[in-house]
């Protein structure tokens, strides 16, 4: 079962992450080169109005499939559990049953963003000049949801096995793909921003399909088999409960930058633009900080399935160790070059847009030490079983990013805005360091209890 899979509870820690962190990051910086694309040719090419149609639409598409892509997460992470554990059946059950629930929720998904996106879409007060294109970018990539799902699905349950490497080879294709679609679509076929969003959902359909033929010829246990007998009430409801806990709090986050959103496009258009390639350059920086993030947890869920605590211990500290360094070298190369790379994404020339979007990402960039800590240890709990904190720390943000579009967006405009998230991080951060140092003493004290009895049995 693991010849084709990295077993993370055995050899080097800090190797062991890196190797699998590695392929992951190249794939997220793939993956966000589909979102660049979009934008940076919608941008250039269509102009400002459509380059804010796009940004405007992403919070909005980005909730519904970041809420299932955190439940694929979350069944990745039983999975990851059982092999670490080197339980074969029971692995083979929350397979199967991973299929079974991932494609309910495609079916939902679609329906329910169907009917909620213009009445979301209005509610957000977004402008009249762009809501006609954004709902038209959002509809064609959630009608065909499914696909999205469905490598979600499959890639995550390989990195669950420790499989990096597979996922990132189909991204890659599929991203090159995604460009070549995106100037044949917007530049010779003249589609607009529906272009694009046909581009990319074809393009993540080739990822999709190659990641299921791999998946069939290399790592058959990954693969739903009717002759297993799957059914089994007490692994359907953890995955459920470890599905919803992690989409959720994908989803609470997202449902923050819905709001957050809202309070951007009541600024016009040309601070939407400016916001948007702000975001654009921050999640780019960001990424490195995500992959630590998914690679402590599959290190975390695997060694705790072991029972080797002091492992998730050491590549916690590994993990938080290096998105800092990450942090600070963002820091230093977007604080000098943040106006080029504006420049360089919406082809503009407008001083407001990048005078706008250069605000938002020094004071982000600035706090991303403390998301580090966020990021790692939240991911991390999840790995570990521990639901309910990192769900309270999401919605403390979206609390704080209601409070930022009610109060600091009217009071102190952009700048609210910009200061909303920094205060935010600091305060998840500080909630979930907590959890996981109570867990990790309560952990220890159970170990020195074991020990103890141990000794004393052996010694009568």
């Amino acid at each position: 079962m693991k010849n084709s899979s990295l077993n993370m509870t055995e050899g080097n820690i800090l190797k062991n992450l890196i190797y699998f962190a590695i392929p992951v990051l190249i794939g997220n910086i793939f993956q966000q080169l589909y979102n660049v694309a979009d934008t940076a040719i919608i941008g250039n090419i269509l102009g400002d109005n459509a380059f804010a149609a796009v940004g405007a639409a992403a919070p909005v598409y980005g909730l519904m499939i970041g809420f299932a892509g955190g439940l694929t997460n979350g069944f990745a992470v039983i999975i990851a559990r059982y092999f670490g554990a080197d339980d074969r059946r029971r692995m083979t059950k929350a397979v199967g049953l991973t299929y079974i629930l991932s494609a309910a929720i495609a079916v939902i998904l679609t329906l329910t963003s169907m009917i909620a996106v213009h009445p979301l879409m209005r509610f957000l007060k977004t402008p009249e000049n762009i809501i006609g294109s954004a709902e038209n970018y959002i509809k064609i990539i959630m009608l065909f949801s499914v696909v999205t799902i469905a490598y979600n699905m499959l890639a995550g349950m390989m990195r669950a096995v420790g499989n990096s490497m597979a996922p990132l080879y189909f991204l890659v294709i599929s991203t090159l793909i995604n460009i070549v679609l995106d100037l044949m679509f917007v530049k010779f076929f003249k589609m607009g921003v529906s272009g694009a969003a046909y581009a990319t959902v074809i393009s993540q359909a080739v990822s999709a399909v190659l990641c299921f033929i791999y998946a069939l010829k290399n790592c058959p246990f990954l693969i739903f088999s009717k002759k297993e007998q799957i059914y089994d009430k007490k692994l359907l409801l953890d995955l459920i409960t470890t599905g919803l806990s992690m989409g959720l709090m994908y989803a609470i986050v997202s449902i923050g930058s819905v709001i957050l959103q809202g309070a951007v496009n009541s600024f016009g258009t040309a601070t939407i633009a400016a916001h948007t390639a702000a975001r654009k350059i921050d999640d780019i920086f960001m990424l490195p900080l995500g992959t630590l993030s998914l690679a402590s947890s599959t290190f975390a869920s695997q060694n705790y399935g072991a029972g080797k605590m002091d492992r998730v211990r050491k590549g916690i500290r590994y993990s938080i160790m290096i998105a800092c360094c990450w942090s600070i070298f963002s820091m230093i190369v977007c604080i000098f070059l943040r106006r080029p790379l504006i420049r360089a994404l919406t082809g503009t020339a407008d001083k407001t847009i990048i005078s706008t979007a250069s605000k938002y990402i020094i004071w982000n960039i600035s706090f991303f030490v403390i998301l580090s800590f966020l990021l790692v240890l939240r991911s991390s709990l999840q790995g570990l079983g521990r639901r309910i904190v990192p769900i309270c720390g999401s919605i403390v943000e979206l609390i704080l990013k209601i409070l930022t579009a009610s109060v600091f967006a009217r009071r102190l405009g952009y700048f609210g805005i910009c200061i909303s998230e920094p205060v935010i991080w600091i305060f998840c951060a500080a909630i979930v360091c907590t959890d996981y140092f109570l867990f990790i003493r309560a952990t220890a004290k159970n170990i020195d209890e074991g020990r103890k009895m141990y000794s004393q049995g052996r010694s009568k």
